[in-house]
């Protein structure tokens, strides 16, 4: 009797592991956790047994990288498997262009495990940094440089991160020239990292589609306009751009731009399409404010999509719609678009998006933002 007390309240620990797990994977796949310790403690609290499990007793990080894997492929599907190899793709690239510092293809999208919202991780091997952003600069890639402090062992070091902005986000580690032989151990599996050459990247490409034209592919990529890139562009000249304060006592049109966003991030957050609108409905005023919503239309001539496009090119009629003084035919057809009640809402955080010493964020994170909703189409 006691033998089966026993199996049975292993099989119940068992469960409850595999639950734990399935939570921790939940959390990090929604991007609400980056941290597999974290998640693992949190989904523990959530499920009311964190005093039951020791450290140890709980999901190895590999259990929950599993179980992320799981959450890709059912809500992704073959999505998925086209957008891997485009970042791997994307990976080579960048590789090429840094080859002089031995790069090495790391993290989820060496080894598959990808998932919406995935940056692309590389290792670069040299003892100037300079260097490194030289190259960068020459290329006109648009990036962050981050000293990072890392606290671990009872030791502390300073790591070296670029954060390069494209099409997908890329995390640049940078190492001594002498470590490119150290074998570096894996958090998630206590084993040597998985990593990649740009030969065995190439390799790894042609196995999987040999008809296909690997270097036409990157070809392609050199030629491609990113369009968060360009929205980026558009958007760094409205700081520069100070609005009457009688209207916007916020202050410049890029402040009134990210409130507005975050506004409809708090109302919308997932409709990438009305976020959009939100955080460029203004950019026209950087290039001809005496015509903002003609010139946003065709700095954006397609970069975005026809819906975006519409509540970007009333935004203003709303206001006049709300106010009364749209004539009779003008009211009909705005008020027949499908779109009508999504744009009287963007009206609403346009007018509300005017408050002095409210918070934000950079235009960086609002577009990593835009980019992790975008990731679940990379045809987009």
């Amino acid at each position: 009797m006691g033998f089966v007390s026993a199996h049975a309240r292993n099989m119940a620990d068992e469960r409850v592991r595999l639950r734990i797990a399935q939570l921790a994977a939940q959390l990090m796949y929604e991007r609400f956790e980056t941290e597999y310790f974290t998640a693992k403690r949190k989904a523990a609290k959530r499920l009311g047994v964190e005093h039951r499990f020791r450290p140890k007793d709980l999901p190895s990080n590999r259990e929950i990288r599993d179980q992320i894997l799981l959450l890709a492929r059912m809500f992704e599907g073959e999505k998925r498997d086209a957008r891997l190899r485009d970042m791997r793709v994307e990976a080579l690239r960048l590789m090429r262009k840094l080859r002089a510092f031995c790069p090495r293809l790391i993290g989820s999208v060496c080894t598959g495990h990808i998932r919406k919202g995935s940056d692309i991780d590389i290792h670069l091997f040299s003892d100037s940094e300079a260097a490194v952003s030289a190259v960068l600069d020459q290329e006109s890639l648009e990036y962050d440089l981050e000293h990072k402090k890392v606290r671990k062992h009872g030791e502390e070091r300073v790591f070296t991160h670029f954060h390069v902005h494209d099409r997908y986000g890329f995390e640049l580690t940078l190492y001594a020239e002498d470590k490119i032989h150290y074998v570096f151990k894996s958090s998630i599996t206590g084993g040597p990292i998985e990593r990649m050459g740009i030969q065995e990247l190439e390799n790894l490409l042609r196995a999987e589609d040999p008809a296909a034209d690997l270097d036409a592919e990157v070809e392609r990529l050199e030629d491609h306009i990113d369009r968060f890139e360009l929205y980026r562009m558009l958007l760094q000249p409205l700081e520069r751009v100070k609005q009457a304060p009688e209207h916007h006592p916020e202050g410049d049109a890029l402040y009134h731009s990210l409130q507005v966003f975050e506004l409809a991030r708090k109302e919308r957050p997932y409709d990438e399409e009305f976020l959009t609108a939100a955080l460029l409905h203004d950019v026209g005023k950087g290039i001809d404010p005496s015509d903002h919503v003609g010139a946003a239309l065709a700095a954006l001539e397609g970069a975005i999509t026809p819906r975006t496009e519409f509540l970007i090119a009333h935004h203003m009629d709303a206001q006049a719609y709300r106010e009364g003084k749209l004539g009779p035919r003008a009211r009909r057809r705005l008020g027949e678009s499908e779109d009508f009640e999504d744009l009287l809402l963007l009206r609403e955080l346009d007018t509300r998006g005017r408050v002095s010493g409210a918070f934000v964020c950079e235009i960086g994170e609002a577009l990593d933002y835009l980019r992790s909703l975008d990731a679940e189409d990379p045809a987009d």
